[in-house]
Parts: structure tokens; C-alpha cells; sequence
């Protein structure tokens, strides 16, 4: 099982991008169910911090600083996971993360995905 992200880049001041994260390989089953999928970023020096993401039934929960900027969202039937980016500005450069958590409800358990990551750099 993989995550692949794609979509990042170079973008001036107020710019947009688009990310992109597919998951592919055995991950879900009868019994392995889609819980959460979201995006995280990493700043230089910085921890690692949720940005938006968006539950099985399609709740969706934003970082503050990504709320009326970003959206999260999903095409369930190709596992794959999206981020528009607007009005970015030069803090939002970070590596951006996909994660995937993928619950087996039975079991009790959950399996948790990250992908490789992608870099975004938003000059002023």
C-alpha cells in the first residue's frame, strides 16, 4: 500500500496549486474501511501540522490558517485526495503531506498511511 502525492511546486505571492494524493495497494477490504484522509505540512524547523482533512462521511475539518483558503476533497471512487490551494502566501511553504487512516472496525485497530511528500514553495 502507497500514497503518492503530486501537485507541488513554485508559486509567486497569492498564487494557487492543486495537490493530489493516490492511494494505491491493498488497503481496504470487506473488513478495512476508509476512516480519515487528510493533508499535513512541515515547515523547515517546524513540526508537523494538520492542514484539512475529510472523513468517511465527508466532514471535513481545516487548520485555522487553511480555513476560506483551502479545500480538501476526495473522488472515493479512485482513492485519491485533493488540496486546492489559494491566496497562498510565503508561510504556506512546507513539504505537504498526504495520510491515510483506514480502520478495521472489527479488530479495533487502525492502519495508518503517509506518503512521500511534496514540496510547496510560495515566493513573495
Amino acid at each position: 500500500a502507497r500514497l503518492v502525492e503530486s501537485g507541488g511546486g513554485l508559486v509567486q505571492s497569492g498564487g494557487s496549486l492543486r495537490l493530489s494524493c493516490a492511494a494505491s495497494g491493498d488497503i481496504f477490504s470487506d473488513s478495512v474501511t476508509m476512516k480519515v484522509m487528510g493533508w499535513y505540512r512541515q515547515a523547515p524547523g517546524k513540526g508537523r501540522e494538520l492542514v484539512a482533512r475529510i472523513w468517511n462521511g465527508g466532514v471535513t475539518d481545516y487548520a485555522d490558517f487553511a480555513k476560506g483558503r483551502f479545500t480538501v476533497s476526495r473522488d472515493n471512487a479512485a482513492n485519491v485526495l485533493f488540496l486546492q490551494m489559494n491566496t497562498l502566501s510565503p508561510d504556506d511553504t512546507a513539504v505537504y503531506y498526504c495520510n491515510l487512516i483506514a480502520n478495521n472496525d472489527a479488530a479495533g485497530y487502525d492502519y495508518h498511511y503517509w506518503g512521500q511528500g511534496t514540496q510547496v514553495t510560495v515566493s513573495s
